[in-house]
Formats: structure tokens, sequence, C-alpha cells
């Protein structure tokens, strides 16, 4: 279970977890959370999401996931917070 901010983040960026039934959505991992808002969401809903989790837990989340050879992150998103994330988060 998730905090009141993670879940209010969630709330608030429902649109991009549409397919997601709406009991379902608080149950969803940090992993793909995290997965989902640097992919699809806007400028706010990154800052609010590192805000809520710590800049340090998404960057290992976020590296535990770039680093597999199979990832969901889009090209450009994976440069960026690569980028982003080792300036900021070492």
């Amino acid at each position: 279970m998730h905090n009141a901010e993670v879940l209010k983040l969630i709330d608030e960026n429902s649109d991009i977890f549409w397919y997601i039934n709406e009991e379902d959505k608080c149950n969803i991992s940090l992993e793909f959370l995290i997965e989902t808002i640097l992919n699809y969401g806007n400028e706010r809903s990154v800052k609010r999401l590192i805000d809520n989790l710590g800049i340090m837990e998404v960057a290992r989340i976020f590296f535990a996931q770039a680093d597999k050879p199979r990832c969901n992150y889009f090209p450009q998103v994976k440069n960026y917070f690569s980028l982003y994330f080792k300036r900021y988060a070492s």
C-alpha cells in the first residue's frame, strides 16, 4: 500500500493509467508508477514524483529498470533521465 501522497499523485495522473481499473490503481508497483510517469507524465508530475519518493529512490529504481537489456522507457526518456540522475542523484 502506498502513502497518501503517492495515491494522490496516481489520482492526479489517472488519465495516463486509463487502462487500469480504478480499484486496482492503488496496487500498482513503484516501478510501474515511476516508469509510467517518466514516460508519459508532464514536468509537474515528474517533480511531484521526485518530491514524494526522493530523487535517490527514483534514480535507483530508474537505473535498475533502464539497465536491463529490454526496458520500456522511450529512448529519449531513457537518455534524458540517465543524464539527469547521474548529475543530481549521485
